[in-house]
């Protein structure tokens, strides 16, 4: 606080300067009730002056001359003008609106329009609905709207997805904050709100589901996500809020959390404003602990090939006669002792998660801004800074567990209400993250090497044989003899080996994984609509590079970063006609990447705006869309343990080259080893499903190219007295559909000569690969959704929405990952002054159970119904609002992916001071 102080003093000396000759405009800003409205915004007409009021609804307004006119709005209330030929005092009461649709969005066309007339589906979340979410946080409150899903990855990182096909990275969605990714650039998930924005800064979000290539790019394929925050000249003041509560989940108990932030800023003057934001979080994790049999779902530990879904280090697997056979060449044991052996698979034992990580939630973040309007107009140079660490878990091919994760963001802008022109960089720092899959690997190699347990296993596996007992009985006591030795979890020398494999970055002996990626981005755009009378016309474009540094640990970067780029250009016309009812939008995007062809991605939208009172509109979109292979898809070179991930770039085939031992050195040559490289993950693997037939084939996989689409949208807004209606329903056919494939390379021979290669297999001297591909089936997806929402009873909201999405493919051996409920509900009923300064809501969601597939791990995932609520009290003289509120209420745990820990329930008070 001293410091923040500080600078703000430092800076009021240097920016003190204080405009002449002004006329000052104060007054209030009330509802119909006499209650104040804080956060309203007062534009002077045809001018760039502008305020907010504060807390108690107050404003003092600087104006060059009378007379004027001054536009006074607020999200949730009817937008007024106000004509002023003197320097009165001000009463401005506001009527609250009936209709949500009338809400101003920008996202849909870069340019602001009323939701009513946007061409597109397109969601909105702002000042109003931040205050009445029962959900723990803002972000969480997204889920709440139609058409969204929030994938829960842990307690601080939740993924977004709308319309299917949907993973933890989903990289077919984009998240801006400020204009700016928020991705992180090397392992490719958004961070969702683990290092986003704080709520106390968030000034609106805004969503549009589907396809945005048009003019967002590559990525902004299934849905994008506009986060914009406050502006220091508009919301000035110190504000900070308080939360704390109870984690509650049967694995882990009854944990507190707590979630701290400030907000201060500053108007200096007409031409000066600068503002920071600073906020704090921690907790306990959803604890993931279930112990299901992956390889035999419905079995448990006592499988002698056991693979648990939260157990980590029994990946490790091999067939036991195998075995037998290198020890019998090796002269260990006699030859027909082999024949003792079954042909039977058997792994390693493995630790729980819950050994491998503490849990430790944690988001630290920071960013600041310093805004400057060289001639008190509406041009405007902004730098803006965003830092943010944190620790948590992440799920991809396998579990993370991020430490000290950190990211950075600088951007420098310039704008005006015709133009922007933006460069940024996104740099991140992966700290001492791991993954848990190896730290329970290579912790059962540093007490015993995989040789020598296997080994010991066999041979106690035939004594115990020989001396009678029976096959089950020989495994046990072969297992007890292998495990001679095993670090138990919680003891000393257990802690030093964790400490030593979760620091060392090379996966054979460690699990750490290293990334200093970094990504430059520059857009701009500029609307003619103030110099082109015809039609509202704008160009932009976008230029783009990855630069990515994993030191070899995820990327196939061994030698030095890897580097590419990504250039985009794009134009659209708007023309409203019949009495501006008629509103027809047309864009054109073309981009290109240095790895592939370009891509030209045409939008065309039609709106018209019927009845007598302009109360209905019908809109209908045809656009395609497009997706570049990620920088994963491309440059990976990373074993998971269950497969070997290699990306699909052509310099990136000889990139991946690595040594593994086999089993039958006889039939390699006498070698113990074979070189193999990800060059044989395309030239030379099996398809899993012909080798799961017992009839191999080639797998025939193809190297990546980019993912396209054709989308195709209708929908209708419309209100009737005090109820609004808005239903849309999409088809979308994809090509040339990017998705993982697992294929089978033998370590030696041939795929086709029938001979060595079908020996290897045969032998267990082969490798899975994850290769990233083109489906050849067709892949549709297709939805509807429909949202009311209503007044009632004097004042009560009550909203509800129901979304159907679902796809199709012709070829049922492809993973599609479509991840998605096919049915969701969701309803909300509150009222924000059920009696003087006390208000409430209550919000309920189902979804109907659904497949998920990933690499990490495939299964079905269960209905759900969740039921959040809150009560608020707000507190004028203090400038508080108080809060009390729990997320599943329930108790009921439930889970929204495989291998995810459940989510229980969430307890919380609040504490929110506004001083604006």
């Amino acid at each position: 606080m001293i410091m923040i102080r500080t600078i703000f003093f430092v800076l009021s000396i240097l920016c003190s300067g204080v405009c002449l000759g002004q006329i000052t405009i104060q007054g209030k800003v009330v509802d119909a009730h006499n209650q104040p409205i804080p956060s309203a915004s007062l534009q002077v007409v045809g001018q760039t002056q502008g305020v907010a009021t504060d807390f108690d609804g107050n404003f003092s307004l600087q104006l060059e001359s009378l007379p004027a006119s001054i536009r006074v709005s607020s999200i949730g209330f009817v937008t007024q003008t106000i004509s002023l030929s003197d320097s009165e005092t001000l009463a401005i009461v506001l009527e609250e609106e009936t209709m949500s649709l009338g809400e101003i969005v920008i996202s849909a066309s870069r340019t602001p329009e009323r939701i009513f007339e946007s061409p597109v589906t397109v969601e909105r979340f702002g000042l109003k609905e931040i205050k009445n979410t029962a959900s723990v946080d803002f972000y969480d409150g997204l889920e709440n709207l139609k058409g969204v899903d929030i994938n829960t990855n842990s307690l601080t990182f939740k993924s977004i997805n709308t319309r299917g096909f949907a993973s933890f990275a989903n990289t077919r969605f984009v998240q801006l904050v400020d204009g700016m990714d928020n991705s992180a650039p090397a392992l490719n998930f958004t961070l969702g709100n683990l290092l986003g924005m704080t709520e106390i800064d968030v000034q609106s979000v805004e969503l549009l589901p589907g396809a945005s290539s048009a003019l967002y790019g590559a990525n902004a394929f299934n849905g994008i996500l506009f986060m914009r925050s406050k502006s220091p000249f508009d919301f000035q003041g110190i504000s900070a809020y308080a939360k704390s509560g109870l984690t509650s989940q049967k694995a882990a108990g009854d944990n507190i959390f707590w979630d701290l932030g400030i907000r201060a800023a500053k108007k200096f003057s007409d031409k000066f404003a600068a503002k920071v934001n600073f906020s704090y979080l921690e907790g306990t994790d959803w604890f993931a602990v279930s112990q299901e049999n992956v390889l035999m779902p419905g079995t448990g530990r006592e499988q002698i090939d056991y693979d648990g879904l939260n157990v980590y280090g029994d990946e490790v697997s091999t067939n036991i006669q195998a075995v037998g056979l290198a020890l019998a060449e090796a002269g260990i044991i006699p030859s027909g002792a082999v024949n003792l052996l079954p042909s039977e698979n058997v792994s390693r034992t493995g630790y729980l998660e819950s050994d491998l990580t503490d849990y430790e939630a944690q988001s630290i973040k920071f960013d600041g801004a310093l805004h400057y309007r060289p001639f008190a107009d509406d041009l405007e140079f902004i730098y803006q800074v965003k830092v943010g660490k944190g620790a948590t878990i992440y799920q991809g091919a396998n579990r993370y567990s991020l430490k000290n994760f950190f990211l950075q963001q600088h951007k420098v802008e310039v704008r005006n209400d015709n133009f922007f022109l933006r460069a940024y960089m996104t740099d991140e720092d992966a700290g001492d993250s791991y993954d848990m899959r190896f730290t329970g690997i290579n912790i059962n190699r540093s007490w015993k090497s995989d040789q020598q347990w296997f080994g010991e296993y066999a041979g106690a596996y035939i004594q115990a044989t020989l001396a009678g007992a029976s096959n089950d009985q020989a495994h046990q006591l072969a297992r007890q003899t292998a495990e001679t030795g095993r670090l138990i979890p919680g003891t000393p020398a257990f802690e030093r080996a964790l400490n030593s494999v979760t620091t060392n970055p090379d996966l054979a002996t460690g699990s750490q994984f290293r990334d200093g990626s970094q990504l430059y981005h520059a857009e701009g755009n500029y609307n003619f609509s103030h110099l082109i009378d015809f039609a509202d016309i704008q160009v932009g474009g976008s230029y783009r590079t990855y630069r990515l540094n994993s030191f070899g640990t995820i990327f196939t970067d061994y030698d030095g970063p890897i580097s590419y780029s990504e250039l985009g250009l794009y134009t659209q016309i708007q023309k409203k006609l019949m009495d501006e009812r008629l509103k027809l939008t047309a864009s054109l995007r073309y981009d290109k990447s240095e790895l592939f062809d370009g891509q030209m991605t045409p939008r065309f939208s039609i709106g018209y705006t019927a009845g007598i009172k302009r109360n209905h509109n019908f809109r209908a979109s045809v656009q395609s869309a497009f997706r570049n292979p990620t920088t994963q898809d491309l440059y990976i070179g990373l074993d998971v343990g269950r497969a070997i991930l290699v990306g699909s770039s052509k310099d990136n085939l000889d990139r991946y080259v690595r040594d593994f031992p086999v089993n039958n050195p006889a039939a390699n040559g006498g070698n113990a080893t074979a070189t193999i490289s990800a060059r044989a993950a395309y030239e030379n693997s099996f398809s899993v499903a012909s080798v799961e037939q017992g009839a191999p084939v080639s797998s025939g996989v193809e190297l990546v190219e980019p993912e396209k689409a054709m989308a195709y949208e209708v929908g209708y807004r419309g209100h009737f007295g005090k109820v609004t209606v808005d239903l849309n329903a999409y088809f979308t056919d994809y090509n040339d559909f990017i998705a993982s494939q697992n294929v089978i390379a033998p370590l030696y021979g041939e795929v086709g000569d029938n001979s060595l290669s079908l020996l290897a297999l045969q032998s267990g001297d082969y490798k899975v690969f994850q290769a990233y591909t083109n489906a050849d089936s067709q892949v549709q997806s297709y939805g509807a959704s429909i949202a009311v929402a209503s007044k009632v009873l004097n004042g009560f909201d009550i909203s509800a929405n129901y979304t159907f999405a679902d796809f199709e493919q012709d070829d049922p051996e492809f993973r599609a990952s479509f991840n998605t409920p096919k049915h969701k509900f969701k309803a909300s009923f509150g009222h924000t002054e059920l009696v003087k300064n006390f208000g409430f809501n209550v919000s309920y969601r189902w979804s109907d159970s659904y497949f998920w597939q990933s690499s990490f791990g495939d299964g079905n995932i269960p209905s759900i119904s969740v039921l959040d609520a809150q009560l608020n009290y707000t507190v004028p003289k203090i400038k508080s609002i108080f809060k009390v509120g729990a997320a599943n209420l329930s108790g009921e745990e439930y889970y929204t992916a495989y291998g995810t820990g459940h989510v229980g329930t969430q307890l919380y008070v609040s504490w929110t001071i506004n001083n604006f």
